[in-house]
């Protein structure tokens, strides 16, 4: 696949599949000019959007990636501060991330805040400001959606198709804005909650807490940064509703769900053909007998910054394993067992899909669940931030992984699963189950990205995909008005049969009371 990379904190890169001239040059009249906008720094975001990216790249299209916040082709953080919505990245240490991001409660506002920043700096940049006062001739725009509206500012500006991506496996709190619909909280789960699917009556009702909680926050937090500081340029342009939506979700690592027509599933996009493993990491491995575990905590938390009663409890209990241990770790290790290798960066993708590694340790991002399910190999899973926990459960649940909270753990309650995965046989063999169910597909990702996407192109928008529900307003939505209508109606009906019976008993009493006066002057 044609790699789309960065030279500096800043990223204009035009793409083209079918020529070698850069931007704008000569295009066939079939290719399409497409304008992707990473709003969000992370590996695994730019790992799902270079996937879309590079499939349509394949098939003819050009495409200019403008990604603000990436440096490098491996996508590294700029130097930013998590209080402005930006995350640091490998300087992150982990106790601080659970203690900012961990508790959903005080979580919502931030994302919200994190979201209107990252449009901050993407529409006050100087190629930003080019390529909306030139236009380029673009044919449509794709774009991330982060936990704000004015996302959208490009493609309303613009005038073209939107097309909007999510590496996380849900839509999220802008769902009922992007799709017009909103999941019944009854069988999905919100996307900050620890379990995949809620099975019992406390996970339905925090379930359908979190999701009222969550929209009403993002709503709140919305209209109060929007006019209650200075006017910002993308305020003054209506939000739009995306054309499709491109979700990084599969259902064999996400209970189904009904969706909309216009959002489509593409997990495991970013998955690449295994590539031949730097020569010490291959030896290490094949000259493993027992076989190899492969341990990180992905590439937002340095692992060395864990607290060290709980470092020290994980590499003892590894030490004690007969397998060999291949550990991502930042820093020099004291004592380190003889059984490990550790690097500060390995490459994941092609360490799991090597049939010797027979556990994947992991904190539960949504770009290593694909790559562990694509190989078939078993999960213990350490779930930190968002939607991990939610990843973590849900191969809990197809019987292929074991979740433990990483802060509370013991040496020997850590190598008791460990061993668990290692020696019963049904984790690795559900494992090659999912497998199998994740291969089996009638279309691969990269065919349903181009097609979906030249179907907007050819059907200029395609509107009629949308959901008449976003014409309605939230009350509409809700059936409030009915409701209200049927309420009152029932009312209504109420009273008129409380009237109708208070003046029949006022009648039937009037009479009886009468009867019994002339009955009693009669006596008299």
């Amino acid at each position: 696949m044609p790699s789309v990379s960065g030279a500096s904190a800043t990223t204009l890169v035009t793409v083209l599949a079918m020529t070698a001239g850069g931007f704008p040059g000569p295009v066939p009249a079939r290719c399409a000019r497409i304008l992707a906008v990473e709003t969000v720094g992370g590996r695994s975001h730019w790992n799902f959007m270079s996937g879309i990216i590079g499939a349509l790249v394949d098939n003819g299209h050009a495409v200019t990636a403008f990604t603000p916040f990436l440096d490098g082709d491996r996508a590294n953080y700029t130097e930013v501060d998590i209080s402005t919505g930006f995350p640091v990245g490998l300087d992150l240490d982990m106790v601080g991330l659970l203690d900012h991001f961990r508790n959903p409660l005080s979580t919502y506002g931030t994302y919200v805040e994190m979201g209107r920043s990252q449009c901050d700096a993407i529409y006050s940049h100087t190629e930003m400001k080019r390529l909306l006062r030139d236009s380029a001739g673009f044919d449509a725009v794709i774009i991330e959606s982060f936990w704000s509206e004015c996302m959208s500012y490009v493609a309303a500006r613009l005038g073209l198709p939107l097309i909007y991506v999510t590496p996380l496996p849900v839509v999220a709190f802008l769902e009922r804005t992007i799709t017009g619909h909103v999941s019944n909280p009854a069988v999905v789960s919100n996307l900050m909650t620890g379990h995949a699917v809620p099975a019992t009556f406390g996970q339905r009702l925090t379930n359908a807490a979190l999701q009222v909680y969550g929209s009403a926050v993002q709503r709140y937090k919305e209209f109060q940064l929007r006019y209650t500081g200075p006017p910002k340029e993308y305020d003054l342009v209506d939000p739009v509703p995306p054309s499709l939506v491109f979700v990084n979700r599969h259902f064999i690592s996400d209970a189904p769900s009904p969706v909309p027509r216009n959002v489509i599933d593409v997990g495991g996009i970013h998955l690449k053909a295994a590539k031949v493993l730097p020569k010490d990491v291959l030896e290490f491995i094949e000259q493993s007998p027992h076989g190899v575990i492969y341990f990180t905590l992905g590439s937002t938390v340095k692992m060395s910054t864990i607290p060290e009663s709980v470092k020290k409890g994980l590499i003892k209990a590894l030490a004690r394993v007969p397998q060999r241990v291949l550990l991502k770790y930042e820093d020099e290790m004291d004592d380190k067992p003889e059984n490990m290798m550790t690097k500060q960066w390995l490459p994941q993708r092609d360490i799991l899909l090597h049939p010797n590694v027979k556990l994947f340790i992991s904190h539960g991002g949504i770009s290593g669940l694909y790559e562990t399910v694509d190989a078939g190999v078993p999960v213990l899973g350490f779930p930190l931030i968002g939607d991990q926990a939610r990843n973590i459960d849900n191969l809990v649940n197809a019987g292929m992984a074991i979740s433990m909270d990483l802060l509370s753990i013991t040496e020997d309650s850590f190598l008791k699963n460990v061993l668990e995965l290692l020696n019963n046989k049904k984790y690795s063999e559900n494992a090659k189950n999912a497998m199998k169910i994740f291969k089996d597909r009638p279309m691969s990702p990269e065919s349903l990205v181009v097609y979906w996407t030249e179907y907007v192109l050819r059907h200029h928008g395609a509107p009629h995909l949308k959901s008449c529900a976003l014409n309605l307003t939230w009350y509409q939505y809700y059936l409030l008005d009915v409701m209200a209508f049927t309420l009152a109606c029932i009312s209504f009906a109420v009273l008129v049969i409380y009237n109708i019976f208070k003046y029949a008993a006022c009648v039937i009493i009037t009479k009886i009371s009468n009867h019994l006066r002339d009955v009693k002057v009669k006596r008299e």
